[in-house]
């Protein structure tokens, strides 16, 4: 296989890691640029939903345009490579569900590095009933996990962090539904503890052991540039920054608010099911990390246990990336000021 045939293939690799881990979506926001400012596209792995919640209320509010950008964000889907395109050159920016998309495409050389993290905690997680009950990792021996099949290597990484075999699980493939653990054909799920629409049907006994807790330390939301993107338009991501997190502090300040501003842009949404998931994130957005390093901080740590992680399980076909190709501080420091400190 050649080394462009293999990149292609990791990208479709993530993009489909990116789907199955993806939330409800809806269409995608549009704008115009005016005189003296310049665009800034944000590419996004999958179609827009409110995991971009903080970026539609800095633009409703004119946040992005006080620092002299048109903010468009430019809706993934199923049949489009976000990682490629932001690669290409064609946009600035781009934003995916999960980090082991970033690793896969460092793995293969693909030129994007990781400068800010949306939530700082992963949401994924496993859901089941009191019937058949899954608080930790070790309760999912002898039993059926419903998974995506992109999410697969989710679950290897789980079993191996916790010392279990893969033989000791019954992995059964399923939907996004969460009618297999309703009916009994699995004993738990997966997905994002902010898709609360989806787990509603669960009802208030829902049992939820999150991935991050089980050992599986991931981002959600990471948001990336080409090198060379980082390298000359630096100023310019530092802007970004600025203007975002003025638009995810108001959303941790006036939710409410939020979600009408989120409305305005996607009026098909649903207000009450909105503002139900958008306080979920926004747990995940701020925390102690924020509080004291700002949104959208990283730990590099928490990257290198990642591509040593993926690495143990043979996920990287070209190689493990070096930790430099995978992520960049050099955004965050420059905007140490300048971003909200709230958690």
């Amino acid at each position: 296989m050649t080394m462009l045939a293999s990149r292609r293939r990791v990208l479709k690799a993530g993009a489909a890691l990116a789907a199955g881990l993806a939330c409800p979506a809806l269409n995608s926001t549009r704008g115009h640029a005016a005189a003296g400012t310049e665009t800034v596209n944000m590419q996004l792995g999958w179609l827009a939903n409110n995991n971009q919640l903080g970026e539609i209320v800095a633009k409703r509010l004119g946040y992005f345009e006080e620092e002299k950008i048109n903010f468009v964000i430019q809706p993934g889907g199923p049949n489009i490579d976000g990682i490629a395109i932001v690669a290409s050159g064609r946009y600035e920016i781009g934003q995916v569900s999960s980090s082991p998309s970033l690793l896969l495409a460092a793995s293969q050389g693909i030129p994007v590095k990781c400068f800010a993290v949306g939530a700082q905690e992963h949401p994924y997680s496993f859901f089941s009933l009191p019937k058949s009950p899954v608080r930790k990792p070790q309760d999912m021996v002898g039993k059926k996990v419903g998974i995506q099949a992109t999410g697969k290597p989710l679950l290897r990484a789980l079993l191996k962090t916790n010392g279990i075999a893969e033989s000791d699980v019954e992995v059964v493939v399923i939907g996004s539904d969460m009618s297999p653990l309703l009916t009994g054909q699995v004993d738990c799920v997966t997905g994002w503890e902010t898709n609360t629409t989806a787990l509603k049907v669960l009802g208030p006994e829902m049992i939820t052991m999150r991935l991050w807790d089980s050992g599986v330390r991931l981002y959600a939301m990471p948001y990336y540039a080409t090198e060379e993107t980082l390298q000359t338009k630096a100023p310019l991501l530092a802007a970004f920054l600025r203007a975002a997190g003025k638009g995810w502090q108001y959303a941790f300040d006036n939710p409410e608010k939020a979600v009408d501003l989120f409305l305005a842009e996607y009026p098909a949404a649903v207000r009450e099911d909105e503002l139900t998931a958008s306080k979920m994130l926004l747990k995940y957005i701020f925390n102690e990390k924020t509080r004291q390093a700002g949104w959208a901080t990283f730990d590099p740590g928490i990257w290198q246990e990642q591509i040593t992680l993926y690495d143990a399980l043979k996920e990287f076909s070209a190689g493990a990336p070096s930790l430099d190709k995978v992520m960049t501080p050099a955004v965050l420091e420059a905007t140490r000021d300048n971003r909200p400190k709230i958690g």
